[in-house]
Order: C-alpha cells, then structure tokens, then sequence
C-alpha cells in the first residue's frame, strides 16, 4: 500500500518552496522555547532537494534555535512558575525536565552542547539552562556549537545524498514508513504488555 510516498512527494515539493526558509526558521525558534516538531523535519528535505543551499538552510536553523533558546531560558528566569504545573502534569516533560536539572548539576555547561543530540527536547535544557541561573553568554556560546554541530551535520548528509538520496528515498519510503508504523506499534505493546 503505497500511503507515504505521495506525501513523501509532497514534503519535497513544499522543501522546493519560497517561503520554505521562512518556515523553516520559525520552526527552529519555536521548537527551541515550546513548539514539539523538530526541525530536522524541515531542514533535511530541504537540503536533499537544495544542496546548494543546504549550508544557509543550516545557518538559518542555528541562528533561529538560538534565539529561540534564548526565549526559553528568559521563560525559565521569569514565566517558569506559571509554565510548571503544565510540565509536571505531563510525565514526559517532568521526567525530561528532571534529567535535564540532574544534568546541569553534573556537566553545568557541558549539557548544553550535548542538548542538540539528546533524546531530551532542547526545550526542556533551554528553560532549565534559565531555572538553575545558568550564566547567559556560556549557554549562547555553547547552543550555537551544540545546535550548530547537529544542523551543520544534518544538511551536509543531506546535501552529499542530493537528487540520488532523494530517488532512493522515494523508491524506499513505503516500506521505510511501515516499518517505523510497525516498530511503534511492538514498542506500544511491548511498554503495555
């Protein structure tokens, strides 16, 4: 059943977009202070359809997440009280939040480089980077490499793969996106069993 490839086609063709910079870069701002979607989700297609632009595709997602992390560490210092009874109501976030807290005691800087390749929502490190009173310039010089490490790599795989990876993704991405339902699925019944 062939469910993923048109919308496959359709990403791509929306990666070819405008305004895809735009979005792309309000993606990245969003999902570093509370927005859930990654914005890997934008950046590959776009840099596997435009490899010569992958280089600005990833400099735009650095710079946007930074900010973007910026504004979460400023909810951390001062809107974190009326933002805490969201994160301790849902397990995922409360359980990030704590990991995140244990690994600002542990790593202090160090936590924020990591962050970009952490199952933990850079969100979760940008807000307590601002809780725990992390200091300002260390967490901005430390999400720039960190963020820009993860973007910078994402892009250039992208990038090297082109209209190639592209074609073979196409051919593959039916049985690649059954897969991943399946896998969901056994992990689901696994967790509940």
């Amino acid at each position: 059943m062939r469910l993923f490839s048109p919308l496959y086609r359709r990403v791509m063709q929306w990666s070819r977009h405008d305004k895809a910079p735009w979005f792309l870069g309000g993606l990245s701002f969003a999902e570093s202070s509370f927005f859930p979607i990654p914005p890997d989700v934008m950046l590959a297609p776009m840099s596997m359809a435009k490899p010569t632009s992958a280089i600005w595709f990833a400099t735009l997602t650095t710079i946007t997440s930074v900010l973007g992390g910026m504004a979460g560490y400023l909810i951390g210092v001062f809107a974190f009280d009326m933002i805490q009874p969201i994160i301790a109501e849902s397990a995922r976030y409360s359980a990030a939040y704590e990991s995140a807290t244990q690994w600002f005691a542990d790593y202090g800087v160090w936590a924020i480089l990591i962050a970009g390749f952490s199952p933990i929502p850079y969100k979760i490190f940008t807000i307590t980077a601002g809780v725990v009173g992390m200091a300002f310039l260390p967490f901005v010089i430390a999400s720039v490499i960190g963020r820009g490490a993860r973007f910078y790599l994402v892009a250039l795989l992208m990038a090297w793969g082109g209209p190639a990876m592209e074609e073979k993704l196409n051919r593959w991405v039916d049985g690649l996106g059954w897969a991943v339902v399946l896998l969901v699925i056994a992990a689901i019944v696994y967790l509940r069993g």
